[in-house]
């Protein structure tokens, strides 16, 4: 297809998604609507993509700076997308096929591009059938079955409200025939109503032309977004269709209808994912990896037969072979659990190191950190790694035992084999085999008796319950 060129309209403000973000950057799948639509208009290899924006333009062209290959069209006003086209035929040759695309139509079926952007017909229409055209532009037929005319949804009568075929938006033809079909269409700079490309077909028609009429066999898929309840829709057949092709790749997943995949996820033999879990970025899965439910895993990478406990968070980490984590862990960026390792409910980890087999179970903070093979922390263990202005690092040596409610201020550094007393505030380095300890001394009262609760002005006095209320 060396003379095609795609006209992509993105210029539509999407008044009823009711945001201050565009409607093509809306998100589907974790990317914005016209990443997907780019997506398909590469793999057409046309010879350029000519990009109409309008309201939004900046923050559209900043979303994607990194095409430079992209012909980016101001319309300056929106009036219509017959002035949309127009506008994007200014840059396009004589002789060139011409297919428009929507930014706001993401999923629709690369095959139907290409059986438009294929056909010969000086205009082509792609249009399909549904149970409910409401909404829709009609495609109307004359008796031998040709496309006659296409009537906007506000402007049909009776009969033609009852016709199910719809248009898409879609159309390929001719770039000098387009411009002149425009140009026969175009309404006076007074009138109230817009400039339809839609009326390019009528024109075609009475100039004799023929127009082909293809359907598409997807309706779900050609249907524009106008709404955050469209962008539902479209975001759950999306994510169904993610998972029945990944379950036929080998993924194992508890109920397809609640996965969500926002990004890349390369995974191998044996995989299981449960319900209600999230994929953001780019995650990679060993073999026998097993996800639990309402785990969150974003930019990650996770090696053979490790295991994520339900509600677990993994965002730029790593997990090595038969590592564990969770439930309710947090691994941050930089996070990175060696063979074995394991950090339990409420931990979190960000940026350090726990070497193989070593074990942070529960109700623990380590930060720029490195723990050695073997050492345990207990519940409550915390390197205190900030000190307002910059990060310090901790240094825990090979199985090392950190008990319970211990604060370890960085710079420090804990030798191999060494104990640290539960309830410490460690400040020094610990040598190895050493036990240190900052415990207050114990002291008993005997006889102490507990404060009575005040009696309030004008009540009788009680005493304290047992709880303390």
């Amino acid at each position: 297809m060396e003379r095609l060129h795609l006209i992509i309209l993105a210029a539509g403000k999407g008044t009823r998604m009711r945001s201050a973000l565009p409607k093509v950057l809306q998100p589907l799948g974790g990317r914005p609507m016209l990443a997907h639509v780019l997506e398909r208009a590469d793999r057409l290899e046309a010879s350029a993509v000519h990009v109409v924006v309008s309201h939004g333009r900046e923050a559209v062209q900043a979303a994607f700076a990194q095409r430079e290959d992209l012909r980016w069209v101001d319309q300056g006003h929106p009036g219509g997308t017959g002035h949309a086209v127009a506008r994007a035929l200014e840059g396009i040759p004589d002789g060139a096929r011409v297919l428009v695309l929507y930014g706001d139509v993401p999923r629709i079926p690369l095959a139907d591009l290409e059986g438009c952007a294929r056909t010969r017909e000086t205009l082509t229409v792609l249009g399909t059938r549904v149970a409910d055209p409401r909404g829709y532009g009609r495609l109307i037929e004359d008796a031998r079955g040709n496309l006659e005319r296409i009537v906007e949804d506000k402007e049909t009568d009776a009969a033609e409200a009852a016709v199910n075929r719809i248009n898409t938006g879609v159309l390929a033809g001719d770039a000098v025939a387009l411009r002149r079909w425009l140009g026969a269409c175009e309404p006076p700079a007074d009138a109230e109503r817009e400039w339809y490309l839609t009326d390019v077909v009528a024109v075609a028609r009475g100039e004799g032309q023929s127009v082909a009429l293809i359907d598409s066999q997807d309706p779900d898929a050609v249907l524009g977004v106008n709404d955050r309840a469209q962008l539902a829709v479209q975001e759950r057949l999306l994510q169904r269709e993610i998972a029945d092709e990944s379950m036929r790749e080998g993924l194992a997943l508890a109920d397809p209808a609640r996965f969500d995949c926002r990004g890349t996820l390369e995974f191998g033999r044996d995989c299981r994912l449960d319900v209600n879990v999230v994929v953001e970025g780019t995650v990679i899965l060993g073999d026998d990896v097993e996800i639990g439910a309402g785990c969150v895993l974003r930019d990650c990478r996770i090696a053979s037969g490790a295991r994520l406990q339900p509600y677990t968070v993994v965002e730029g980490a790593r997990l090595g072979e038969r590592a564990e984590a969770g439930p309710f862990a947090r691994l941050r960026p930089g996070a990175d659990l060696g063979e074995g390792a394991r950090v339990g409910n409420f931990v979190e980890v960000k940026n350090a190191r726990l070497e193989s087999g070593a074990k942070a179970n529960h109700l623990a903070y380590v930060g720029d950190a490195r723990v050695g093979a073997g050492a345990n922390l207990g519940a409550g263990t915390i390197t205190c790694n900030y000190d307002g202005a910059n990060k310090h690092h901790t240094e825990i040596g090979a199985d090392a035992f950190i008990g319970s409610n211990t604060a370890l201020v960085a710079p420090i550094s804990i030798g191999a084999g060494a104990t640290v007393g539960a309830g410490s505030t460690i400040s020094r380095d610990v040598p190895d085999g050493a036990l240190a300890l900052t415990r207050a001394p114990a002291r008993t009262v005997e006889g102490w008796q507990r404060p009575a609760k005040r009696p309030k002005s004008g009540e009788a006095g009680t005493e304290a319950t047992e709880d303390g209320d």
